[in-house]
């Protein structure tokens, strides 16, 4: 689940956000971490037997927050204003953010602004107690899910953006299967509980099929 990276490990490009040890979620990451060293990553994403939906959610995607931050941290130096004026995945998709309060108007950014805009947005909601509650018996608000779905669907735009514009980067330093087992894991993930619309994964659609029919 936590993948290194060579020398490189430490680099993130914001703080990793921790779950507390102790907790229920910490238990929850453990029991993750060992399925997913089983290798099967279908079994791996499935809800443990008697566990909430929503807190396994959170968790994961918690941690796919930390794995694509440490990701994107290691190609920052050529995911420059330069080399990519617009957060694109591809000639044919192009990205403007918006949060809804600061920003309410789409605007046109390049694709490092609109990641350190995206990475902060959902840093922000993972810090929210009310949002993403780490104590138990807390309960969950009635819009987690869709909020957890509208972190994903933007978190799954720095992977569109990674390897439509950046492989190269990822494959000169020997980086390419921990892309590839980060963003498969997180395909199944999203598929397994419908968390993504399909037209928002259009972008690396043939990839996901490639990924996805070895193991159906």
């Amino acid at each position: 689940m936590s993948f290194l990276f060579g020398g490189r490990a430490n680099k993130t490009f914001k703080p990793k956000k921790n779950i507390p040890e102790g907790s229920h979620q910490y238990e929850l990451l453990k029991h993750a971490e060992a399925t997913l060293g089983s290798g099967n990553l279908r079994m791996a994403v499935m809800l443990p037997e008697g566990e909430d939906l929503n807190e396994w959610v959170a968790v994961n995607t918690v941690d796919f927050f930390n794995q694509i931050n440490m990701l994107y941290g290691t190609i920052t130096d050529f995911c420059t204003e330069e080399s990519c004026p617009v957060m694109s995945a591809g000639p044919k998709y192009e990205y403007h953010w918006a949060d809804g309060t600061n920003i309410k108007k789409p605007i046109k950014c390049s694709a490092p602004k609109y990641i350190d805009y995206l990475m902060t947005w959902v840093q922000d909601q993972l810090d929210d107690e009310t949002l993403f509650p780490s104590k138990i018996g807390v309960p969950f608000k009635r819009n987690f899910m869709s909020v957890a779905k509208t972190i994903l669907k933007r978190l799954f735009r720095v992977y569109a953006h990674i390897y439509h514009q950046h492989f190269d980067s990822v494959m000169q330093l020997q980086e390419e299967a921990h892309l590839n087992t980060s963003f498969k894991h997180f395909i199944f993930f999203v598929q397994e509980f419908n968390l993504i619309d399909r037209k928002e994964l259009v972008p690396l659609q043939e990839l996901i099929e490639k990924l996805t029919t070895k193991d159906r």
